[in-house]
């Protein structure tokens, strides 16, 4: 059996997890995020984009696990449960009918059930599947937050995963640009981060990476159409490095050529940002204040039209299609305490749409009892890659 937590563990969040379900006076509820399947069980599959769902009781019942036939031996072999059904995709099937009969068997009817809406599990269409099923026979409370709650503060073994993603990430940060030169091709500055994440045991990460020379320096998303690298250019890198679906992120813009004056004086703000935001992490105060500190500097130094309006986001082990682990965000309000345990990836970004020039500098921090600990070895600098 393929664990990579030890059994206590895992029945240690699952306890914790049914004490949640208590507080909130919840029964049941109803497991759609990939995630909450791997935290809880180990469970290890692709199969959430068809309609896969655990059902987790506030009582001792066991997990019980509705998914198709080709996930039955992935359940059996990733997982601790051992209560599988199984749904069969013929004509006219509706799962939620099958979702029903466990629901009755395990004495729900009547009660308030918790269900994972914030995730890309139940569609649309399985949503109204289900809210055809059991309007009236049960009361569906989006208890989205509450396995997400637990997940979000890592324990030490999940710690030991993230710093090992963390190390992956640093070797793939140097591959990518000792690759990158006038001329190089961008897929295979890409393939030079993929290969040593892939060789040092790492996982295929969850997105990106967000690789893109010239305008497309500016993007902040992944996008098609890799490229060569002009003479005089410049390379924005924001990629994952996954490890037992652990990330750890990075982000660098690096020059391509030559430098340009103008984007030194953006790499310094962005350092400076990025070094504040850095220090305001404290556990017990808001991580709304990481942004106020992001914000502050950009806009002393003028670059109050060039930044993002937020400036990093939880990570974890996350499943496609992104290595996010939202929420929470980090933006100014946001009243969520840092805690330690916490993994965040902390971004500076500048976007100077006018003059087609990127700065982006971002690194992965774990929060600990007096600040943080930055995972990555290199610090940030202006990079000339010739």
């Amino acid at each position: 059996m393929a664990l990579h937590f030890e059994r206590r563990e895992f029945a240690e969040r699952i306890g914790r997890a049914r004490s949640a379900l208590r507080e909130a006076d919840l029964a049941a509820l109803l497991i759609f995020a990939q995630e909450s399947h791997y935290y809880l069980t180990g469970f290890d599959s692709a199969g959430f984009v068809f309609f896969q769902c655990a059902i987790l009781t506030a009582d001792d019942q066991p997990i019980t696990l509705l998914t198709r036939r080709p996930d039955l031996e992935q359940a059996r072999r990733t997982s601790i449960i051992e209560d599988i059904r199984i749904w069969y995709r013929l004509e006219g099937a509706d799962p939620a009918r099958d979702l029903k009969a466990i629901l009755k068997e395990k004495g729900l009817q009547g009660s308030l059930v918790g269900i994972e809406l914030n995730t890309f599990g139940p569609t649309g269409l399985n949503h109204e599947r289900m809210r055809r099923q059991l309007d009236g026979w049960c009361q569906l409370v989006d208890s989205s937050d509450l396995v997400r709650g637990l997940r979000i503060t890592k324990s030490p073994a999940e710690l030991a995963y993230v710093r090992k993603a963390a190390a992956l990430a640093d070797d793939a940060l140097v591959a990518m640009v000792s690759t990158a030169r006038p001329g190089a091709f961008e897929g295979s500055i890409a393939a030079a981060g993929a290969k040593v994440i892939l060789e040092g045991g790492g996982d295929p990460p969850p997105s990106g990476p967000v690789l893109g020379s010239g305008d497309r320096a500016l993007l902040v998303r992944s996008a098609t159409g890799y490229r060569h690298l002009d003479a005089v250019d410049q390379l924005t890198l924001e990629f994952a490095a996954s490890y037992r679906y652990y990330c750890a992120c990075l982000m660098r813009t690096v020059a391509i050529g030559t430098g340009n004056h103008r984007q030194r004086a953006m790499f310094k703000a962005t350092r400076d940002a990025l070094a504040a935001m850095t220090e305001a992490v404290r556990p017990g105060q808001p991580l709304g204040e990481i942004d106020d500190a992001h914000r502050r500097v950009f806009d002393v130094a003028g670059y109050g039209a060039s930044r993002l309006g937020a400036c990093g986001y939880s990570l974890g082990a996350t499943f496609r299609p992104s290595w996010m682990y939202v929420p929470p965000m980090i933006y100014s309000g946001n009243p969520t305490p840092a805690r330690p345990g916490m993994v965040l990836f902390l971004h500076a970004i500048l976007v100077d749409a006018s003059h087609n020039l990127a700065m982006s500098l971002g690194h992965t921090i774990v929060v600990t009892g007096q600040g943080c600990k930055v995972l990555s070895e290199f610090a940030p600098e202006y990079r000339v890659c010739v």
